[in-house]
């Protein structure tokens, strides 16, 4: 357990993010300049789906897999508050210092496509105020050992109270679209660029899979994982989609 803070909890300055992270690699401090948001988005377009993404249709499920993330980056001198639950690992992943779970070999327009399988359409995502949309999901993590089915609320804990956090909203919103250069049509998927795909602040619209949280929310918590229960860093591990 973690022992209850003797003062008010403060966020560490972010390494390289503003809005968002830099780009890995960047001078700490700069801003990530990113292609501009393309509105209304276009449909992902239809292709196999990864092997290793399991789309269960009769269950209602995406299972992919996936490894317990490193709460300390080497790069960086900070341990920053989870703020999203699944990415790329660093140094594809925009906010691998800040995440429960890394994944590789699949892109989040293919869990994108996965829950598209199960009849679902995405919503629309957001960042800072506003409130995120989309047909409403549960997350999990397979623990590698008993195999149980552990909710992801289970496994992050407030470090601010010493307490877990009450179950969540998640949404299947589906990322943003940008548009690299201005000067050509060609469009992508926000999320397959930074590579997260579960959020749990509005901190980014670059993502497949938002909860309800709202930066008013953010400021009050200060999430950790839960080490009582998420086995150790670098453990590999499976995480379950489930429509809701």
């Amino acid at each position: 357990m973690f022992a209850a803070p003797t003062g008010p909890a403060t966020r560490p300055a972010k390494p390289a993010e503003t809005a968002r992270s830099a780009e890995p690699g960047k001078t700490p401090g700069a801003r990530a300049q990113e292609p501009p948001v393309v509105n209304p988005n276009p449909p992902v377009p239809p292709r196999p789906i990864p092997a290793s993404i399991v789309v269960d249709k009769e269950q209602r499920t995406v299972t992919i897999p996936c490894n317990v993330a490193a709460r300390k980056l080497d790069y960086l001198s900070e341990i920053y508050p989870i703020e999203v639950i699944a990415t790329y690992p660093h140094p594809l992943g925009r906010k691998a210092h800040e995440t429960v779970v890394t994944f590789k070999d699949i892109k989040p327009s293919d869990v994108h496509l996965a829950l598209q399988s199960l009849g679902l359409q995405p919503g629309r995502p957001t960042q800072g105020d506003g409130k995120p949309a989309g047909p409403l999901l549960r997350v999990y993590l397979v623990m590698p050992e008993s195999g149980a089915r552990v909710p992801m609320e289970k496994v992050l804990i407030n470090s601010a109270t010493s307490q877990r956090i009450a179950p969540m909203n998640w949404r299947f919103t589906g990322s943003n679209w940008r548009q690299p250069d201005p000067e050509k049509a060609d469009r992508v998927y926000g999320a397959d660029t930074t590579g997260t795909l579960i959020t749990l602040f509005p901190v980014t619209d670059d993502c497949v899979i938002q909860t309800d949280l709202t930066p008013k929310d953010m400021s009050s918590m200060e999430l950790e994982t839960n080490t009582e229960i998420l086995p150790r860093e670098g453990m590999p591990l499976k995480m379950v989609i489930e429509v809701k």
